[in-house]
């Protein structure tokens, strides 16, 4: 059961940031910023499987996709 609720959090993640990626208002870094966090968001949720991992992986992701996008 907690590897479907797992797959069920990365579809989402996957969602949101394919949404944000097709926004034609966003810069490269605004972009980069919201992939990187949503990347560590699933990225946290698969290794941690709870709600901190979850957050500290988007946190984490966001701040690497901001840097990248300098």
């Amino acid at each position: 059961m907690k590897s479907i609720r797992q797959l069920g959090t990365l579809a989402a993640i996957v969602a949101v940031v394919a949404s944000l990626a097709a926004c034609d208002g966003m810069t490269t870094r605004q972009r980069d910023t919201a992939i990187g966090a949503g990347v560590g968001g699933a990225a946290g949720a698969l290794i941690g499987g709870n709600a901190l991992s979850t957050i500290g992986g988007a946190a984490a992701g966001g701040i690497i996709g901001n840097q990248v996008g300098k």
